[in-house]
Parts: C-alpha cells; sequence; structure tokens
C-alpha cells in the first residue's frame, strides 16, 4: 500500500512510522528483525530503509603507492526492504538517492523495486561523502533530488531511459521527499529552500518526511509556511531521541539544526548516562504528545539503531 493511501485511510488518527539502517557489511538480517520486532506493538504502517553510497578510502600497498578503493559500509537497501515486507506484511520505504548512482543504474534499481512489488519510495539527493567538499554527481547521474523525482514520474507514466522500448509497463511509486523545518544547510534562506520544495511539489511528490527537530514550533511553522506556499501534501514530522551528550554538539554539526534552550539545560543538569538518556526520553515523549494532539498524520522515528528508546517513547504516546 501507497504511504499516502495509509493517510488516508487512518482518518485523521496519527501513524506510527519507523526508520532504520541498513546493518553493516558482513552483518546479519537477524539485527534488523531485532530493531523491528519491539516495535511491533505500534502497528507501523510503513518502515523507511536508508541507502548508504560508496565512500573511497586509500589503503598502502606493498610497493609504497596508495590505491582508492571503493567501499559501501552498509549494502542491502533493496534486500531488506523485500525481506521486511515479506516477513512482517509492513510496507517498506527504500532512499533512492543522487550519489553514487548514474540514472541508468537509478532506472535499473527503481525496476528491482517495481518488481519486488514496493510501490513507495523517498528520494533525496543524499550527502557528498567524505573525500568531497561539496555534493559531486556521477557524471550522468542526477545532480538534485528533483532530477531523480523527475526520473521517477517518468516511469510512473511508462517513460523509460530507451525510447525504443516498446510495450514498457509504467511504475507505480508513490514518491515522498525532505523537507526541512530549519532550512536546508545550503539553501541561503527559508523562502528560497520552499521555493525548492514547491517545485518538487509540483513535480510529482506526495508526501514530506521532515529532518529531525527538537522543537515543535519549528514544525508549526514549517508547516504553515508551506500551506502559504500552496504546498498542500502530508508533512510527517520526523523524530530522534537525544541520548548523549556528544549529541548537543555533533546532531547541529552533521544535520544543521538547533537543540533548544531548555533541552540543552536539561541534558547539562543530569549526572549519569541513565539521567541523561531519561532526559531525553522525556522530551521526546513530550514533544510527541503534541505533535499527536495538534493531529499530524504520522510521528516517523529516527531509531539509529535503538529501538528500545523508540518503543519506551512510543508507548508514551500510542
Amino acid at each position: 500500500m501507497k504511504v499516502t493511501e495509509h493517510l488516508q485511510k487512518a482518518a485523521g488518527k496519527t501513524l506510527f512510522s519507523i526508520e532504520i539502517l541498513p546493518p553493516l557489511k558482513g552483518r546479519s538480517m537477524q539485527e534488523i528483525y531485532q530493531g523491528i520486532d519491539p516495535l511491533l506493538e505500534f502497528n507501523p504502517s510503513f518502515i523507511d530503509v536508508t541507502y548508504h553510497r560508496e565512500e573511497y578510502v586509500y589503503k598502502k600497498r606493498p610497493d609504497g603507492f596508495l590505491e582508492k578503493k571503493s567501499v559501501r559500509k552498509r549494502p542491502g537497501t533493496v534486500g531488506i526492504c523485500a525481506a521486511i515486507m515479506n516477513k512482517y506484511g509492513i510496507d517498506a520505504v527504500p532512499h533512492i538517492i543522487c550519489g553514487g548512482f548514474s540514472k541508468d543504474e537509478t532506472e535499473n534499481a527503481l525496476i528491482d523495486l517495481s518488481f519486488l512489488g514496493i510501490d513507495n519510495v523517498l528520494v533525496l539527493r543524499g550527502d557528498s561523502i567524505k573525500t568531497e567538499g561539496s555534493f559531486v554527481p556521477e557524471p550522468d547521474g542526477n545532480a538534485y533530488a528533483i532530477d531523480l523525482l523527475e526520473q521517477v514520474v517518468s516511469m510512473n507514466k511508462g517513460q523509460y531511459l530507451d525510447d525504443d522500448l516498446q510495450g514498457v509497463a509504467p511504475t507505480k511509486f508513490c514518491i515522498g521527499v525532505a523537507g526541512y523545518p530549519e532550512k536546508h544547510f545550503e539553501a541561503p534562506n527559508m523562502r528560497t529552500d520552499l521555493k525548492y520544495l514547491k517545485a518538487k511539489v509540483d513535480a510529482g511528490a506526495e508526501y514530506i518526511v521532515t529532518q529531525m527537530f527538537f522543537n515543535n514550533e519549528k514544525y508549526f511553522e514549517f508547516v504553515k509556511a508551506c500551506r502559504e506556499m500552496d504546498i498542500n501534501i502530508p508533512i510527517i514530522p520526523g523524530i530522534k531521541v537525544l541520548t548523549t551528550k556528544k549529541q548537543l554538539t555533533v546532531l547541529p554539526s552533521i544535520f544543521h539544526i538547533d537543540i533548544p534552550d531548555d533541552l540543552e539545560d536539561a541534558i547539562e543538569a543530569t549526572k549519569t548516562n541513565e539521567d541523561l538518556k531519561e532526559a531525553g526520553i522525556e522530551w521526546t515523549i513530550q514533544q510527541c504528545k503534541e505533535l499527536k494532539a495538534a493531529g499530524v498524520p504520522c510521528i516517523h522515528f529516527y531509531t539509529m539503531g535503538n529501538s528500545e528508546i523508540c518503543r519506551r517513547v512510543a508507548s508514551q504516546v500510542y
């Protein structure tokens, strides 16, 4: 079932969904199941599976020269989505990114997903790799999320890269995109960021999942600004629990978000790691209760491999 169909069937009820990471290369699928099983009691409507592109490392050869090697630390997104749907009957949403893919490779990946009966995708540009100062697309790849979105939309219309194909079957993907309540860090201002988002909606995006945030006012202001821009598709808030003091600086640095003063004070006042975790959980519980009371369509939890923390929050909200 498509994400938009889940939201429509909910008839105003706030749904529960999660995002998971593929296991590190060489690890077991059992790790994924162990992360999902504790959350089944909350009936997740869909499960997002992130995609991690290749990185480059330099290894010293016996002759002393360095050899550049491509590595992918967390492969398996497509297979994980198929396994989740087969085992649980829960709709999986693979992330599809621009980085590391040519348009041909993207088309083939989407064909595989369609064959597997996966009819939802979240399209993202993706981040630059560590060895790049800024994002660099593949020579024959999509440079921006809207380009990738337009490729998926074309396939939904039965338009493939090879114009000579005859009798092609259109795909049926429901397409989600990312939204940034605190602005994408590359956008000069919120107005421009919203303009880019509106272009993606006009091009065929059907729902939005937000970057994590810790201040609900940022989300409410973002939704209001979107509606004023005639962006009227569902906007799903993305939520993460802050569990370590290090995250006070790491999360703003990586995700370009603000930590509210009250949350920072609560974290700084804790004496033990357990107290700190409890403070983060309590903040997220209150945050989610407020969002649910406001009638958000779904709360999307970034589990980051920690389903027990997510379970504790969800048990107080759902």
